[in-house]
């Protein structure tokens, strides 16, 4: 008796098709989209004003005009400028119900009082618009996600709509990230048209820095030399004045990592809360101090760069073969000072150490790295060894300097040396954390940080308490 079997295939020829997807507009962004979305296995159908054909249109799509295009698609992607949307006016009753993704951006911030998605979903209010795709180049969609951001910013008053696209997103490659509503898209907008906003308060002072410090050596080192004893140093502007530069910026701006924080306890400690808003100026440099220390770590790299040239300088090979030349004339060799010995090698030493350090923390804070480790990780890295990274660096410049800064001859013009100026800040915060380890001090900081409050009746009861003791 033969029986009737059903073979399923392991394999099918079929291919994995999805949906058709519609794009009005045959731009370069238009035409990169689709050619990544069809890649993806997504038929797509380009809308545009004329319906014939490109040879820069992707093999496989279909141009049709507008409205015959918006009927063959739920999903319907707008790669057009905001100052062509009058035409979408036409196509009120075609385009009702649909998802309406809006792609647009802005030549400038805030270049109208709502954003281009508030303004669509206003002139089609029977649309469901979505905000996505502003965030990416066409570039990116051309040479794959991993040349560039991944993340794509999504924001839509419909959540089946907006889930609809982020789904889209997923398929290509690239990462949503859910916004919220539609309010976010002057946000999302804005975004693309900023310019490296968390760097430009570190590199602005960064530049301001170096500038005050480079015209102060050169008043302090070329100017008083020629002024007084006619010699010329000029050529201290190529190599010696900028490797004073590098290593007192970069360690004022390590300093400036960890100020705020500093700061911040204070203020806790006074107001006995944590949960009222730190002053805006100090929010800012506390959001920035990430950047901070990457472009305080760029002048330590330089401060290295140079000082390996040291060696083979004009000027130095001349000071040490005039030196050599004076001890066979006088026919006398000086004795090794090991004082000397001790602090020059353990300034190296330092150096080497705390510019290690400084690496390492500089290779935590890239996202890549901190996304691997846990809290507890991330915060002994960037706190304990960043305190630590401090405190080398500090020591590094203290026996740099040595016993110079008692010799009258170290103050031309009263001027003190860079390495001096540069020790102020770090020494101050050094000094504050000092102070804030104290168990009296460090105890009540950290149980307000856990939610615990000073009240009126706490403030009473402790002044009682000290009133008893007195008595």
């Amino acid at each position: 008796m033969e029986k009737n079997t059903t073979m399923i295939p392991l394999t099918t020829d079929v291919p994995n098709k999805k949906e058709t997807v519609c794009i009005f507009g045959t731009g370069d962004f238009a035409r990169s989209l689709g050619h990544k979305m069809m890649q993806c296995g997504y038929s797509i159908v380009f809308g545009s004003r004329g319906a014939q054909t490109s040879s820069l249109i992707p093999e496989g799509a279909t141009v049709l005009s507008h409205a015959e295009a918006a009927e063959t698609s739920a999903v319907i992607i707008l790669a057009v400028h905001r100052t062509h949307y009058s035409f979408l006016e036409n196509l009120r009753e075609v385009l009702r119900g649909k998802v309406l993704v809006d792609v647009s951006n802005n030549l400038k911030i805030n270049q109208y009082p709502e954003s281009n998605a508030e303004y669509l979903a206003q002139l089609l209010p029977g649309s469901k618009v979505v905000k996505a795709f502003n965030t990416v180049s066409a570039w990116a969609l051309q040479s794959g996600a991993l040349d560039a951001s991944r993340q794509v910013f999504v924001c839509g008053d419909d959540s089946k709509s907006k889930e609809k696209v982020m789904e889209i997103v997923r398929s290509l490659g690239l990462t949503p990230l859910d916004k919220g509503s539609l309010l976010a898209a002057t946000e999302i907008e804005n975004y693309p048209l900023q310019l490296f906003p968390m760097w430009k308060y570190p590199i602005y002072l960064s530049l301001v820095l170096s500038a005050f410090i480079f015209f102060y050596c050169v008043v302090r080192d070329v100017v008083y030399n020629y002024a007084k004893q006619q010699v010329d140093r000029s050529f201290f502007i190529a190599i010696s004045i900028p490797n004073r530069v590098c290593p007192a910026v970069a360690l004022i701006l390590l300093a400036l990592v960890y100020l705020p924080g500093i700061f911040a306890a204070v203020l806790q400690l006074y107001r006995g809360t944590k949960y009222r808003r730190f002053p805006n100026w100090l929010d800012k440099w506390m959001l920035c101090r990430k950047q901070l220390g990457l472009v305080a770590l760029a002048y330590a790299f330089l401060h290295v760069l140079y000082t390996l040239v040291i060696p083979i300088r004009g000027y130095v090979r001349w000071r040490w073969t005039s030196y050599t030349i004076a001890q066979v004339l006088n026919n006398k060799t000086e004795p090794l000072n090991n004082e000397r010995a001790w602090i020059s090698d353990s300034y190296l030493s330092l150096g080497i150490l705390g510019f290690f350090l400084f690496v390492l923390l500089g290779i935590t804070s890239l996202p890549s790295v901190s996304n691997s480790v846990n809290w507890r990780e991330f915060r002994f890295v960037q706190s304990y060894l960043g305190y630590l990274t401090l405190v080398l660096c500090t020591v590094h410049t203290l026996l740099y300097g040595g016993k110079r800064f008692l010799n009258a001859g170290s103050y031309p013009w009263c001027l003190p040396s860079v390495y001096i100026l540069s020790l102020i800040i770090p020494c101050i915060v050094l000094a504050m954390k000092f102070f804030l380890i104290f168990p009296c001090i460090d105890r009540p900081l950290t149980d307000i940080r856990q939610g615990w409050e000073r009240t009126t009746k706490d403030v009473s009861q402790t002044n009682s308490s000290h009133c008893r003791s007195a008595v």
